[in-house]
């Protein structure tokens, strides 16, 4: 009679699909990327259909993104952005008439003739300096 471990067991170790009952169980980073992204366009695209401007529903869907992605890392403005755009381009028919507000994502914060070209300065649009705006 063998009474040898499978291999699974040898040096001590099991593989995390074993102890978490296989792979299909553990989420993917690209299921919860874009499910974090299909809510943050949601409330995007809502609050700017409802009237509210950009930086308001901006700061909402961002902050959803960022607590409801799955990524060990914080998601960045700018993959903020991208995960709302991917959301709507690949189900038109879910955000209807959100693509016009799309460019707003990506626009950059014109500076008036009278403020200060610091990258530290705040700027004119938010109101915050580069520090606040990335201290995510």
């Amino acid at each position: 009679m063998d009474l040898r471990l499978p291999r699974v067991f040898l040096h001590g170790l099991l593989p995390v699909a074993v102890l978490f009952g296989g792979a299909a169980t553990l989420p993917s980073r690209a299921q919860g990327s874009s499910d974090a992204g299909s809510k943050g366009a949601q409330v995007y695209c809502f609050m700017r259909g409802a009237g509210n401007n950009h930086q308001v529903s901006w700061d909402a869907a961002y902050a959803l993104i960022k607590r409801q992605s799955a990524s060990l890392f914080k998601t960045s403005p700018e993959h903020g952005a991208v995960m709302i755009t991917e959301a709507v381009v690949q189900n038109p028919g879910t955000y209807p008439d959100c693509g016009r507000f799309l460019g707003y994502l990506y626009a950059k914060p014109q500076a008036d003739a009278g403020s200060a070209t610091s990258p530290d300065s705040p700027r004119p649009s938010s109101g915050m300096t580069r520090e606040q705006r990335y201290s995510y």
